[in-house]
């Protein structure tokens, strides 16, 4: 099955190898580079020998050589342990999950804070974030002027205080930060959020001290029952 392109955006470049991936700096307002790429293989047939499962499933080499997969099967497989590898031998700690769901902030204080909200990756120092999804729906992002953080809507803001149970100071800003309130998004009434796509290898900026660009906003898809698995990438 082909997969779509990555979309047009003055926020995202598109490179054409791992090495460009990994070298190419963010700048000029760029906050999310896309090696597009026309993966082939049964990835379906994956998530289908995976078996039925709730909540996140990590995955090992051991556990995807032991499936009993076709040779498409076992292609899709392969690419995804290539891409383990890639990504470790470049220093970094990638994780392959069988996605069902997510938690959920079932009843969130003020504001959730899960990974279907829009939200920016956070780090006390320089680091980005690495994502591809190869089967099921593809994670979302949301252009920065699309965007605007919840803790700056008045209503949103209010709730917090009322949380918070103090004045709008310092120690405020303390402790929104400590919640990751602060990291998180409402899109605008016109916003056009994207599918990051299948297949493609992501990588995105982080919110951290030195980061010359904003940080990418993006989500986890929601999920529905009876839904196919997603197959995920993710440093």
């Amino acid at each position: 099955m082909p997969f779509p392109p990555p979309p047009v955006s003055p926020r995202i470049r598109k490179v054409h190898s791992f090495q460009a991936l990994i070298s190419t700096p963010f700048a000029d307002g760029v906050n999310a580079l896309c090696w597009e790429r026309e993966l082939t293989g049964d990835y379906s047939e994956v998530v289908r020998l995976l078996g039925p499962g709730e909540g996140i499933l990590p995955l090992d080499e051991e556990q995807l050589q032991s499936l009993p997969l076709s040779p498409a099967g076992r292609q899709a497989a392969d690419q995804m342990l290539q891409d383990l590898r890639l990504l470790r031998d470049h220093g970094l700690a990638p994780e392959l999950n069988c996605i069902h769901a997510y938690p959920r902030d079932a009843e969130p204080e003020g504001l959730a804070t899960d990974v279907y909200s829009f939200h920016a990756d956070s780090a006390t120092t320089e680091a980005d974030t690495y994502l591809c999804t190869y089967h099921g729906p593809a994670s979302e992002g949301l252009p920065n002027e699309h965007a605007q953080r919840h803790v700056d809507i008045p209503h949103t803001r209010a709730a917090l205080l009322k949380l918070h149970d103090g004045p709008d100071d310092e120690t405020f800003r303390e402790f929104l930060s400590e919640n990751c309130f602060d990291l998180h998004y409402a899109p605008l009434p016109q916003a056009q959020p994207y599918a990051f796509g299948l297949g493609h290898l992501w990588r995105i900026a982080v919110n951290h001290p030195t980061s010359p660009v904003p940080p990418c906003i993006h989500r986890a898809p929601e999920t529905h029952p009876g839904q196919a698995a997603r197959l995920l990438l993710i440093s």
